[in-house]
Order: structure tokens, then sequence, then C-alpha cells
């Protein structure tokens, strides 16, 4: 972003930070082979952003704090496809056993663990997750995944919407190429959530 852009934000005064609440999870999004895999859906800074969620996911379950994974799973039979998934037609690909759809073994949920299924780009929508937080309390999301310009964005603008206090482990989301993944981070921190790494995060909830 150019100076002249940033300044327009910083004179309409956005940017503003809401900060950790008192009860916060980890969503971990999308982080599935397919993702990681350049050949199928993956590419650009993914594989370096699932390294880095790994000393924040094994934060969260040090302290006992709950974890939500998610994964985009269509039927086998192709019963569910959505017009989302007719646009973007290898996403038909990731039904429950396939390869493609499972998380990825460095960060392989555990037993107690929320495994989200959903067929559209946010993980909140059509899904329980909402629900699942609202039954456990939580008040603030820390999100990781991918892509920083698809799911991790659409999860976001909705955690504001339902009034989650929202952060973005800057270095523990990706996207297929660069580009978008700095500018949509950029729009994220100035409209729907606070950016920190990893280790600010973790330094901020010890």
């Amino acid at each position: 972003m150019s100076s002249d852009d940033t300044e327009v934000y910083a004179r309409q005064q956005f940017g503003g930070r809401t900060g950790f609440g008192k009860a916060p999870a980890l969503l971990v999004i999308d982080f599935v082979n397919g993702f990681h895999d350049p050949e199928i859906l993956g590419g650009g800074n993914i594989a370096e952003a699932v390294i880095t969620t790994r000393p924040l996911l094994d934060f969260f379950r040090s302290r006992g704090l709950p974890v939500v994974f998610t994964r985009i799973v269509y039927a086998e039979d192709g019963s569910d496809a959505s017009l989302w998934s007719e646009k973007l037609q290898r996403l038909q690909t990731l039904t429950e056993r396939a390869y493609e759809s499972q998380v990825v073994d460095a960060l392989a949920p555990r037993p107690g663990e929320i495994i989200v299924r959903k067929t559209q780009a946010s993980a909140f929508f059509g899904t329980p997750l909402a629900a699942n937080l609202f039954r456990r309390g939580v008040d603030t999301l820390v999100v990781t995944g991918c892509t920083t310009s698809g799911c991790v964005r659409a999860s976001v603008i909705d955690a504001m919407s339902l009034n989650y206090r929202t952060v973005v482990a800057t270095d523990c989301v990706g996207d297929r190429a660069l580009g978008p993944h700095h500018a949509n981070l950029f729009d994220m921190g100035q409209k729907y959530s606070d950016l920190l790494t990893a280790a600010e995060i973790i330094e901020a909830l010890s």
C-alpha cells in the first residue's frame, strides 16, 4: 500500500483495535493437504504458514483453550455441490475421505477438538461453529489458515458480524499468491480484525 492509501484510512479513523476478551479460541481454517500442495489448491506462502501455526497451536493446547479446525467437505455424489464449487470445480474433490480434504499431519486434530465441515468460504455459514463457540463461552477468535483472501477473510468478516473479538495471526495465514495475501491482511486489519504475529499473540495471552 502506498502512503497516500494508508493516509486515507488513518484520516477516516480506520484501523482501531478490539483487543482480546476473556475467553479466546483458536480457529484453524482449511489447513488441509489440498491447500498445502501447490499442485492441487495451494502455493504461495501456505506451507510456511502451516509451520508457523504449530507453536501457536501447541500454546493453545497447553493452556487447555478451545481449538477448532475447518475442512471443506462435499458429498461423494456431488449432491450438496454449491454455486461456489461450480465456479471452482476442484473444490468438489474435497470429500470426507479424500486425502486432499484431511488436515495436514503437522497440525492433526486431537480428540476433543472441534472439526467443522463446510461447503462455503466462511467457517460460520451453514455450520454449527457459532453454537459451539457460544457453548464454550468464547468471546475472542485467533484466526489462522488459508486462504487469506478467501476462507480466512470470509470467516473473519462473519466473526466480526457476530461480535467476536477477532485477531488474525499474520504469519499463520497464507494464500496461493502474495498480492491478495498482503492486500487482504491490510484490509482486514483496517476494518474487521486486529493483526498480530503468533509470537505477539502468545505473549499477550501468557
